[in-house]
């Protein structure tokens, strides 16, 4: 595993998991349509943001319980910082869009 302990790596980290997270949803549930309009009915539909928005963040969960378990904090610091940064905006798009 990487030796890396550092904060940025961690904000990197955290912002990539999610992503990566909801792109094999798309390609495990929904490879009938094109991924622009998944996206687009993901923002759209409150209950899909939600439920799927969570399962996403489990990427990030997985990834923090790595990092804290190798003792590598400021790398788990910023996966927990992006994972925070993400819920956030979920909620925000469910409340507010």
């Amino acid at each position: 595993m990487l030796k890396l302990d550092k904060l940025p790596f961690g904000i990197a980290l955290g912002a990539l998991a999610p992503i990566l997270g909801l792109v094999l949803y798309y390609f495990l549930k929904t490879p009938s349509i094109s991924f622009g309009e998944f996206v687009e009915y993901f923002f759209k539909t409150k209950a899909m943001l939600t439920a799927v928005g969570s399962l996403c963040l489990i990427a990030n969960i997985v990834l923090f319980t790595i990092f804290i378990n190798g003792r590598r904090d400021k790398t788990a610091i910023g996966i927990f910082a992006m994972t925070v940064m993400y819920g956030l905006i979920i909620l925000y798009a469910k409340f507010f869009m």
